[in-house]
């Protein structure tokens, strides 16, 4: 995902572009690896030292009600945070702990045993061993 402009991208998505809104978002479009609030916070506070956990996690939130950014919940206590927002699913390693994205094909999802349903949301998670850890050994 490229975006020439941060700040007109929120702005365009009913978000004020701050400053600290704005490098929080590009830091999510220039370190795709789903990082949790903790690992925002740790590699921006260096250069933002007015930067707190707490400015992090409710422009994180802002970030996900307006849905330029969604939450990925694969183990219970660890909420992280992926900037491509399309259907898409997520393996995560159990030995290195990354997450890596792969496509999903929506339309060889049956759900018609369902039966009338309205879906609003969909999350798919597979866990693993990854080929860099499995070719380690």
């Amino acid at each position: 995902m490229h975006i020439e402009n941060v700040g007109e991208y929120l702005k365009g998505n009913g978000i004020k572009p701050s400053i600290q809104r704005m490098r929080i978002f590009q830091y999510l479009l220039d370190h795709h690896t789903h990082p949790t609030v903790d690992d925002i916070f740790k590699n921006l506070s260096p250069e933002m030292p007015t930067l707190s956990k707490t400015t992090v996690y409710n422009t994180l939130n802002i970030f996900v009600q307006n849905r330029i950014v969604q939450e990925i919940v694969i183990e219970e206590n660890e909420v992280r945070y992926d900037v491509i927002t399309e259907n898409h699913g997520h393996f995560k390693c159990k030995k290195c702990g990354e997450i890596l994205d792969f496509d999903v094909d929506l339309s060889k999802i049956d759900l018609s045993s369902l039966g009338d349903v309205e879906v609003n949301e969909m999350h798919f998670y597979l866990k693993g061993i990854c080929s860099k850890c499995l070719n380690k050994n």
